[in-house]
């Protein structure tokens, strides 16, 4: 049996940080959004009782390393299900390492082809518990759409769709380990100027886009130094972009457009410069299975 999945990237309309908590994970307050920027993955039973990764993305570990790897390994501990063998093959379109939650979308596309090959049927709590065991992102990534996502990515609460609008996503040539990202914003807590949680999430609720746009933040933006980010944001509200943040802790930068014709143009200048743009649009699932 073969499935495959579009495995949707994520941004952030909004993220704050809370509180570090005990266990040296970080609290965290974020309105997340999956666009139409998407790997394909496809899960395929094969003979040898092991994890296969083939991916057509050079530089993208192919071993243990893995967040496919690893959502496979979680999936069958928590099941108890015996793998006889599966092969994971990742057509890679979302940029790796860029705040888009590419790897956990990968992820996120095995645990949901796997519970379809096996017929686990498990409830939307067990699917939770197996990919927040891979990943903090790997939750939202299952069910994707427009969802607030509190604590460490265990608490999801699904909002309405985002309307309909123009995203153009432009990834620097930057990477910003994750780990660094917090650890400079723990260094720097004290300054920080919190978004208006509570203005974005009745926006959201409202469906109101202007009030949307107007209230998108980043409190990693305060802390984290981005190569041509002031770049990107310029060439964006140049042609009329709403909004442009920073998703995740980057370095990727979108920009919100009511126009397709002004997103059309912030694309094509922004390409000339930066390879790793794209234009997409929201979508309203985080993982879809095409065969």
């Amino acid at each position: 049996m073969k499935i495959k999945i579009k495995a949707y990237a994520k941004i952030n309309l909004l993220l704050d940080i809370l509180s570090k908590l005990e266990n040296g994970y970080h609290s965290l307050f974020m309105i997340m959004q999956s666009v139409g920027l998407y790997d394909t993955v496809t899960v395929e039973k094969i003979e040898g009782e092991k994890i296969e990764i083939v991916c057509d993305k050079e530089g993208v570990p192919t071993d243990e390393r893995n967040i496919a790897y690893k959502a496979a390994e979680s999936f069958f501990t928590f099941t108890g299900v015996k793998n006889s063998g599966i092969k994971i093959t990742i057509e890679k379109c979302i940029p790796h390492a860029a705040g888009l939650a590419g790897g956990s979308a990968d992820g996120a596309a095995v645990i949901v082809a796997l519970n379809k090959i096996y017929g686990t049927e498990l409830s939307y709590l067990e699917l939770v518990e197996i990919g927040l065991r891979v990943g903090a992102d790997v939750p939202f990534c299952i069910f994707g759409s427009t969802r607030l996502s509190q604590n460490i990515g265990d608490v999801l609460s699904e909002l309405p769709p985002m309307p309909d609008c123009s995203i153009i996503i432009c990834k620097p040539e930057q990477d910003v380990p994750t780990g660094n990202a917090y650890k400079t914003y723990d260094e720097n807590s004290d300054r920080i100027r919190h978004p208006d949680n509570t203005g974005m999430l009745r926006a959201v609720l409202e469906k109101d886009l202007d009030k949307i746009c107007l209230l998108t933040n980043n409190v990693f933006e305060q802390v984290i130094e981005v190569c041509d980010r002031a770049y990107i944001k310029g060439v964006m509200r140049k042609h009329n972009a709403r909004a442009a943040c920073m998703s995740g802790s980057g370095p990727s930068v979108f920009g919100i457009f009511y126009n397709d014709k002004d997103a059309e143009n912030a694309y094509a200048e922004l390409k000339k410069s930066i390879d790793e743009t794209y234009i997409c649009r929201p979508v309203k699932s985080g993982c879809e299975i095409i065969e």
